[in-house]
């Protein structure tokens, strides 16, 4: 394509840093610039404490762990999301319990979590889409009444809020993701934001494979060994050392993301106006990341014709979400509350614009494409 979906940025200290780490001695996980991340994030989203991960899969699946689900649990959680939100709790034998979105934010629909809970329920995974916040207040009020956790999935969402308070540091535990398609990457990656500091100790012996390591590298303990369950989440120093040219760089990053996403905004309104499609929607308590530009168009059948326009001029466009309730594993492993009529309506019409640092040369040229095809 000439013009990619996807273009990996990069801050131009990357790779500085990387033969800093290799100087260092010291590949594996935990060294000084892991370190130097989980401050860094801990100093920008305010969580009691970040700890870099190998992707926010693994994230998800150390949420899981702390929240100590029995097999039969319920979760709920939106269909309209990538597997790894499920997944992370099938693993621990939980029931994935999904529940339709709203038609605006396109995030799960507060009004429907509170008629899904059951005497299974034990929490509530929210995903904030296209770095959009879901409605916080509501949700942790439910949580609070029922006795719930909540977990954020903020894999989309870094550098976004929710009346001024960052995304993934509000819920029990946040997850972030680092993947090459996110605002801040290191290839792969991600990290686990804990809220309360008495959950601190577990997280870490789950991410170094069930033992007391990171007590004794402090001089808490003299030697260290297996303690509870865990598996290997610790991302390398290579990919920390990546991460961290990103993340020194992340408010610049943003701004110029939020700036080709108020372009394309701008742009759409016209033919959202002329019914064409709808533009996404931003509620003014929340401040996004410029994640992603999405159109929603009015059938599967415009939505294909566009993706197809827009590759025969050379402009990548793509969808996004199956819905995981009517996949093959979503029927095997969970099960749906109510009619998701809003997920397989958006799944079908949703198509997402290019959206990558350096676009901004050759926008003109994609939104010059995308009348053309929606006018044709």
């Amino acid at each position: 394509m000439a013009i990619p979906f996807n273009k990996p940025y990069m801050t131009g200290n990357e790779l500085a840093y990387i033969a800093e780490a290799h100087a260092n001695g010291h590949l594996s996980g935990d060294g000084p610039f892991t370190r130097h991340c989980n401050a860094l994030l801990e100093q920008q989203v305010g969580c009691a404490k970040a700890l870099l991960t190998h992707s926010c899969t693994a994230a998800l699946e150390m949420s899981a762990l702390l929240l100590a689900l029995q097999p039969g649990d319920e979760v709920i959680m939106p269909s309209y999301t990538f597997v790894s939100t499920a997944n992370a709790f099938v693993l621990q034998g939980a029931v994935p319990v999904f529940v339709d979105i709203r038609s605006d934010t396109l995030n799960i629909d507060e009004a429907l979590i509170e008629s899904a809970i059951t005497e299974r329920t034990k929490a509530i995974c929210v995903v904030h889409y296209a770095g959009v916040a879901c409605e916080m207040d509501e949700i942790l009020r439910i949580a609070s009444k029922y006795g719930l956790m909540v977990v954020e999935d903020a894999a989309q969402a870094i550098y976004s809020s929710y009346k001024g308070r960052p995304l993934g540091a509000i819920a029990d535990f946040g997850c972030l993701s680092f993947h090459e398609t996110k605002n801040v990457i290191s290839g792969e990656g991600g990290a686990l934001l804990v809220r309360d500091e008495a959950r601190i100790q577990r997280a870490e012996i789950l991410r170094e494979k069930g033992t007391n390591r990171s007590r004794f590298l402090r001089g808490q303990v003299d030697k260290y060994t297996w303690v509870d369950v865990g598996s290997s989440y610790l991302p390398s120093e290579i990919v920390a050392a990546f991460l961290r040219a990103q993340l020194e760089a992340g408010e610049t990053i943003t701004a110029r993301r939020i700036a080709i996403w108020d372009r394309y905004h701008a742009w759409a309104e016209g033919h959202e106006a002329a019914g064409r499609l709808r533009r996404p929607v931003v509620p003014s308590h929340c401040k996004h990341n410029a994640h992603m530009y999405y159109l929603q168009l009015p059938s599967l059948e415009q939505r294909t014709g566009f993706i197809e326009g827009m590759k025969a001029r050379g402009v990548q466009c793509v969808f996004h979400y199956v819905p995981l309730h009517s996949s093959t594993a979503g029927l095997r492993y969970g099960r749906s509350h109510g009619d998701l009529r809003v997920t397989d309506s958006v799944s079908d019409t949703l198509v997402r614009l290019p959206l990558w640092v350096g676009l901004e040369e050759r926008l003109d040229q994609v939104m010059a494409m995308a009348d053309d095809v929606l006018l044709s």
